[in-house]
């Protein structure tokens, strides 16, 4: 079984656990001006597991193109399974590929009132 060409992982960072249950979308455009414009389509869609990863947000085969993705964590969904409200109901992850590597993985660590986010291996 291949492994999307993006993947994530959402750790908790006020419980100090993987996030399970995040809905994640992923969205693609050809351009910054297209994105900003909001031309930019869904190509795949997931939900973290209890290890708090996405391993199928795309299909193992998606051929990555030059343009600009932007991954969506619906970090209001997730808090609201745990009784808890969030100041952020979602956080966008925009990044720009020119030339496309195999593999893009991109972590959130995640608190009610605060998200960090970095490219990762």
């Amino acid at each position: 079984m291949g492994v999307s060409p993006i993947t994530s992982h959402v750790l908790d960072a006020a419980r100090g656990s993987p996030a399970q249950g995040v809905p994640i979308t992923i969205s693609y455009a050809p351009s910054s001006q297209a994105a900003s414009a909001g031309q930019n389509s869904v190509i795949g869609r997931g939900v973290t597991n209890n290890d708090g990863r996405c391993p199928s947000l795309l299909s193992a085969d998606y051929e990555l193109k030059a343009g600009v993705y932007t991954v969506r964590f619906d970090t209001k969904t997730y808090f609201a399974l745990h009784g808890e409200k969030s100041f952020y109901p979602f956080v966008d992850v925009t990044f720009e590929i020119e030339k496309a590597a195999p593999h893009y993985h991109i972590p959130l660590n995640l608190a009610p009132f605060s998200y960090t986010t970095y490219r990762g291996s």
